[in-house]
């Protein structure tokens, strides 16, 4: 019983590391090992107008500067990396957007503002403030009202809540 529980073990911590999301790339040495990790930044969803600085790379470190190495239709280019701006899109509150692309990334938007759809292209959208911690179960209140919509709109560290007839500022547990 007790080799089975080790092979087990075993084959669950190597599929963990087989599986796992933070890819890193290793250069041996003769005396030590360097670890070089991804670059800041995300690949961007469309290849930019800008010509790739090196096309056919394999990693992040085959690209110079603060450039990444993404996969597009045309194969693996260095290209300049998107940054998501804190906070999440709001989710859609009726029907379908228009049909066009004002935006591609968070970085097509002023200031704060982030690119999230609109059911049928992309705009750019103040975000949708999301604050740590849950909240309680739904609080019995005399009153049916939407005294809120989302985190942003709460003081200091409460957060939006469901009440049993609405929503409403709370703090968090």
């Amino acid at each position: 019983m007790k080799m089975k529980s080790s092979v087990l073990n075993v084959l669950t911590i190597v599929m963990c590391a087989f599986f796992s999301t933070e890819f890193s790339v290793a250069t041996e040495t003769k005396e030590n090992v360097t670890v070089a990790s991804p670059k800041q930044g995300q690949c961007p969803r469309a290849l930019p107008d800008e010509e790739p600085s090196i096309r056919g790379c394999t990693r992040d470190q085959d690209c110079p500067g603060g450039h990444k190495c993404c996969v597009f239709d045309c194969g693996a280019v260095c290209v300049a990396p998107a940054f998501r701006k804190p906070g999440v899109c709001p989710p859609r509150r009726w029907g379908v957007g228009v049909c066009a692309e004002f935006c591609s990334e968070d970085d097509d938007c002023p200031h704060h503002e982030k690119c999230c759809s609109n059911g049928c292209g992309h705009q750019c959208t103040a975000p949708y403030t999301v604050k740590p911690g849950r909240c309680l179960a739904p609080q019995p209140t005399n009153m049916c009202a939407e005294f809120c919509y989302q985190d942003g709109q709460c003081p200091g560290e409460q957060k939006c809540c469901r009440t049993t007839c609405g929503h409403a500022c709370s703090e968090p547990c």
